[in-house]
């Protein structure tokens, strides 16, 4: 069966892109190989109308809901190749099965690369935090700290001082220069240069952190900017120009979400520098309006 746009990734921003063009009643297919980036989080915040559910439950609600339109079908499986075709695109699953479709919306997200420090990988998601937006509410007044992996994380250490009192452990790495020295000092913002080496605590709860000196610092909980990379092969399959962005590569797409690859969207983290549930789905709901235009031979 040839589809009028194949979703790959059935998180928050492919199913709002799938939303939109099974309501303009266009055949759509939802590849999802089940793995979202926020599956480590108990709870999703600060998204409207979803604040404090679990974000399977809330993705499973949307698909519920998705699946009461005739013209939607899931494929729960690994897209691991797509190509172009004659007539549009086709995407190989890992199951050896290839679906065809005139356009494509690549929400396939990224993956997280934590530090190397003992004790980060198993507390992700509940007390090692990457947006305080998202959880800093549930850790607020107590101790916090930022581990510094990036050099904007000075940036967050800035912002965290509106929830506890914060801690920017620079790892000997990432120097704030005098400018975010000294706003980071009138934020009260503690900075310590000496790497931790040790999460302290049974996980997933945090108690403290041990640094290269011995000496140990009460934290409660850890924010991190992540490193991430592209959780799927397909946009570079594709030919699909990627930028730098803050964090990692990150998906070139122009107003209405279309890639350099004529046809093919991209929606999502993948697609967006700033990574956050409702922007996700704001620009799933973008790239499903302008493949729908697309298909009808309109301009994006």
């Amino acid at each position: 069966m040839v589809h009028d746009v194949i979703v790959v990734g059935g998180s928050y921003a492919g199913l709002s892109a799938a939303m939109q063009l099974a309501r303009a009643r266009r055949r759509v297919l939802v590849i999802d190989a089940g793995r979202p980036r926020n599956r480590f989080a108990a709870a999703a915040h600060g998204f409207l109308g979803q604040d404090g559910k679990p974000p399977l439950a809330i993705q499973q609600e949307a698909a519920r809901q998705l699946r009461a339109y005739p013209t939607v079908a899931f494929v729960e499986g690994e897209a691991v190749a797509a190509r172009r075709t004659e007539g549009g695109f086709a995407v190989a699953l890992a199951s050896g099965r290839e679906e065809v479709a005139s356009c494509l919306i690549l929400a396939i997200g990224v993956a997280d690369e934590l530090p190397p420090v003992p004790g980060l990988q198993e507390r992700w998601g509940a007390t090692v935090l990457h947006c305080p937006y998202c959880h800093g509410y549930e850790v607020a007044g107590r101790p916090l700290g930022v581990l510094a992996n990036h050099p904007l994380s000075a940036h967050q250490a800035a912002m965290l001082p509106d929830w506890g009192p914060t801690t920017h452990f620079t790892q000997g790495v990432f120097e704030p220069d005098a400018e975010q020295a000294a706003h980071l000092a009138a934020r009260g913002v503690r900075i310590e240069r000496s790497p931790i080496v040790e999460l302290l605590g049974t996980a997933p709860a945090l108690e403290a952190v041990r640094l290269a000196d011995g000496r140990i610092v009460a934290v409660a909980a850890l924010f991190t900017a992540a490193k991430t990379r592209m959780a799927s092969p397909l946009a570079e399959q594709l030919g699909c120009a990627v930028d730098d962005g803050p964090t990692g590569p990150c998906l070139r797409v122009d107003d209405f979400k279309q890639t350099t690859v004529r046809g093919v969207f991209a929606a999502g983290d993948a697609a967006n520098p700033m990574h956050n549930a409702t922007l996700a789905s704001a620009s799933g709901v973008m790239a499903g309006v302008c493949a729908h235009r697309s298909l009808m031979g309109m301009a994006a």
